[in-house]
């Protein structure tokens, strides 16, 4: 297409006054303002309509971006719009867009088509768009969406996105997949910004890569149309996943603000967000994360740390709270108890486990087979008494690895007294699970010797059979098996050396008993083999732990 003469508009485009205006502003390079003096009349998603004066047509914008004209001397095209509506279809496909373009409340007729587009820096803010196609679209600077709303669904399958995605309190609803977001195979080279995001469809970032940190502070997903509202496996954020809390723009006058306005991540803040209570109002300062649906994080790869501080989930029975095979150095489970669904940690290895007793789900509702971590970290009053009522809330059906890798944890920390009880549980929960026989023999190892992790009654009860031997063989002297040559008779000694094993004290072997004396006797040496070698046990751990 050729122009009259160098920044004139083409022959064959009969140019509106406004896109007049527009034209002469791309050359000059400055912002083109067709708000109206009406504040309720500049809202692109409302109800009032745009007329002819605040009309550009698509075509016009995409000559603009893809073939325009030169600008002006000591100037630099770009296109900046604001207040302005965009009729019929605003097409660049394929296209190379070279002009910095920042378009703000603008209303978009039909839909805005942007596969695999290549541009330098997009922003669009608070724009009304009927639905965003942009499937493998590259940008070598930013892609901004904040404020807007888009009612069809935004596609960023396979993006590519050189700095930053920010799509901070975007409200976005669902195509007709049922997704609102569809950004599998998405690469974003540094931060990707969805604080206050509303969301009403699903959210999908399979594959996904993120370059520093992803941040879902103050969102809501909700997903009634299906099974996940946020469906990220494979996700790789090389340093931070945060899911919790953000201020409301506004919502805490005389408060100081985050700077620029932005929403600052306030993970903690159980105070203000009322950590067991109902979801956050318009009134309060303080917005949760709230995943409406089911959430899948399998086999993500987080830098730093994942943060569901304050999160509240709610899900239907059959729904998940998915981290199997999560990796990450830190995972801080902060958040609300979900009333519904199941926490599933199977296979997730994490380095430090951040957590609330008011946080996690009650039994049948927590899976954790294979789940691994270093170092446990409780927020506020976490007793030992709910430690394990957390371990048997994952285990509906006896299995001992959690309880062996919580007493690993305890121990390798210095509580080797924890780490004791909580073996303890463990034989105690696997008695259960056991025939008559094993469940009377295993009581009777717990009343008498604490499946040898309390040796110390061991000893107890070694000093009151040896108490009893002595008093019974002080009534009943036995005969001496070779009358004139043994030692003295000696109840006490007697009766220790039945209790001792191995130790020879030369009483045992020269005195003979026979008939009940004889059954004593025998049950005194039995009793003896059994809790020497729990004290014996339990010296031995004194020593390692030395």
């Amino acid at each position: 297409m050729t122009h009259t003469s160098a920044g004139d508009p083409p022959d064959d485009i009969d140019l509106t006054p406004a896109e007049l205006g527009m034209w002469q502003a791309f050359r000059n390079g400055s912002m083109y303002d067709l708000r109206d003096r009406d504040p309720a009349r500049n809202d692109p998603a409302g109800p009032h309509a745009w007329g002819a004066e605040r009309s550009v047509r698509a075509r016009v914008v995409a000559l603009l971006l893809l073939d325009g004209p030169p600008p002006l001397r000591g100037r630099v095209a770009c296109l900046k719009l604001n207040g302005v509506h965009v009729t019929g279809t605003l097409d660049l496909s394929g296209g190379q867009v070279k002009p910095y373009v920042e378009l703000r409340n603008c209303r978009f007729q039909h839909e805005v088509l942007l596969p695999e587009c290549h541009v330098t820096t997009l922003r669009m803010v608070g724009c009304a768009i009927p639905r965003l196609e942009a499937a493998r679209i590259h940008t070598e600077g930013d892609l901004h969406l904040p404020r807007c709303t888009v009612d069809g669904g935004i596609r960023l399958t396979d993006a590519r996105i050189g700095t930053d995605l920010l799509l901070s309190q975007l409200t976005v609803r669902r195509d007709r997949h049922g997704r609102a977001i569809a950004a599998d195979g998405l690469a974003v080279g540094q931060d990707l910004q969805a604080e206050l995001i509303q969301v009403y469809g699903e959210v999908s970032l399979r594959g996904a890569s993120v370059g520093a940190s992803l941040t879902l502070n103050g969102g809501v997903l909700r997903n009634p149309y299906g099974k996940r509202a946020l469906n990220a496996p494979q996700l790789t954020v090389e340093r931070s996943l945060h899911m919790t809390s953000a201020w409301r723009p506004g919502a805490a006058a005389g408060r100081t603000t985050p700077p620029y306005g932005t929403l600052t991540g306030l993970s903690g803040l159980s105070s203000l967000s009322g950590l067991t209570g109902p979801p956050a109002g318009p009134s309060d300062p303080v917005q949760a994360f709230e995943c409406h649906g089911g959430l899948r994080l399998d086999d993500g790869r987080i830098g730093d740390s994942i943060d569901f501080g304050d999160a509240r989930f709610v899900m239907d029975p059959d729904q998940e709270l998915s981290l199997r095979r999560l990796s990450a150095p830190e995972l801080r489970f902060t958040g609300r108890r979900p009333e519904r669904g199941r926490v599933v940690l199977s296979g997730a290895r994490v380095g430090n486990l951040v957590d609330r007793s008011t946080s996690w789900p009650g039994p049948g509702e927590l899976v954790m087979a294979g789940f691994t971590y270093e170092h446990l970290i409780a927020v506020g009053p976490f007793p030992l008494s709910h430690r394990l009522a957390w371990v048997e809330a994952a285990t509906p059906e006896y299995s001992p690895e959690p309880y062996e890798k919580l007493a690993a944890v305890l121990r390798h920390g210095g509580e080797d007294d924890a780490a004791r009880l909580v073996l303890l549980a463990k034989h105690r929960r696997h008695r259960e699970t056991l025939r008559l026989a094993g469940k009377v023999w295993g009581y009777v190892q717990d009343c008498t010797v604490a499946y040898g992790y309390r040796p110390s009654r061991a000893v107890l009860w070694m000093a009151v059979l040896w108490a009893l031997g002595s008093v019974y063989f002080g009534q009943h002297r036995p005969d001496a098996i070779r009358p004139g040559e043994g030692p003295s008779w000696n109840p006490v000694l007697y009766a220790l050396d039945l209790l001792l094993p191995v130790i020879d004290l030369g009483q045992a072997g020269a005195w003979e008993q026979t008939g009940a004396y004889q059954w004593a006797a025998a049950g005194l040496v039995l009793a003896g083999w059994v809790l020497a070698t729990t004290v014996a046990a339990g010296a031995s751990r004194l020593l390692r732990k030395q």
